[in-house]
């Protein structure tokens, strides 16, 4: 790959059994070469000591403390300086990668124009089904959403292109547009950064991009108790209302609210249809 260094940052947090499948995928991947760090945000489950000893290629960065998904993550990203790494790879541990998954996000990248790259995420348990193809911004209303989740996969998520927000479940960048942009923002303790993260990228001129070729699965809400749980839910809310204030989407900052309750019940409808409609296919199966 042109000489080109890549670093694939798994962040960890008491999450031992996720992240040995994870780096176990990551192990399978050939092209192109790159450096695995698990980066440990003060783990007391054993993680370091099972991931040292079945994976001793992989770099182990011990942070002392839960410093959160944004905290965790820059500190990870700045033991790479002064290392000549070109690019890196945030990706959760609760995630399985396809051995092609890397190649097409970093060809991605070559783009001058490109400045975060997300791969199509499946759920691990519905392996034919979406759950990120884009994601969307309204800064009228604050919806903020993946594009075809719950949905089968089918060819019209099979097209590289534009979003509003790459996840932060994986994506990858430039190391250089990674510093200029801040980082994330560790006011973001859970939820959000990502979002914010692809708005200061839009905001300096270059482009979030879906690439499609590239694919991974999602063990959806494996820390947090469930995609519809209520604790996460909040916590997704309170960090709408603090990206909505650094943004000025003062008319979100009004909307969001109002059409919480609404959104909540479309959802949680939504989402037991899509249970009643996974049910029936397999029992049609």
């Amino acid at each position: 790959m042109n000489g080109e260094k890549t670093a694939v940052i798994v962040l960890n947090w008491n999450g031992a059994a996720d992240t040995l499948v994870c780096l176990a995928s990551l192990g399978k991947v050939r092209q192109p070469e790159f450096t695995v760090i698990m980066a440990d945000n003060g783990s007391t489950d054993g993680s370091v000591a099972l991931v040292r000893r079945a994976f001793p290629e992989v770099e182990i960065l011990e942070l002392g403390r839960n410093l959160g998904f944004a905290g965790g993550n820059n500190a990870a990203f700045r033991s790479l300086r002064g290392r000549g790494f070109d690019n890196v790879v945030f990706l959760n541990n609760d995630t399985i990668v396809d051995p092609g998954f890397l190649q097409p996000l970093i060809e991605t990248l070559r783009d001058a124009w490109v400045g975060i790259v997300a791969p199509k995420i499946l759920y691990i348990d519905d392996p034919a089904r979406i759950w990120y193809a884009g994601g969307a911004v309204n800064p009228a209303t604050g919806l903020i959403e993946h594009t075809g989740i719950r949905q089968s996969d089918g060819p019209r998520f099979d097209a590289l292109k534009p979003v509003g927000y790459a996840t932060g479940c994986c994506l990858a960048m430039r190391c250089p547009v990674f510093d200029e942009v801040g980082g994330f923002d560790e006011r973001f303790r859970m939820y959000g950064e990502d979002v914010d993260l692809s708005m200061k990228v839009r905001e300096r001129g270059l482009a979030v991009m879906y690439q499609p070729a590239s694919r991974i699965w999602h063990r959806v809400s494996a820390s947090s108790g469930g995609e519809m749980n209520f604790g996460k839910q909040l916590r997704k809310s309170g960090a709408a209302m603090t990206l909505f204030a650094k943004h000025g989407m003062f008319s979100s900052l009004v909307l969001y609210p109002l059409l919480l309750p609404f959104r909540a019940l479309l959802g949680l409808l939504r989402f037991q249809l899509f249970r009643r409609a996974s049910s029936q296919e397999r029992e049609d199966a």
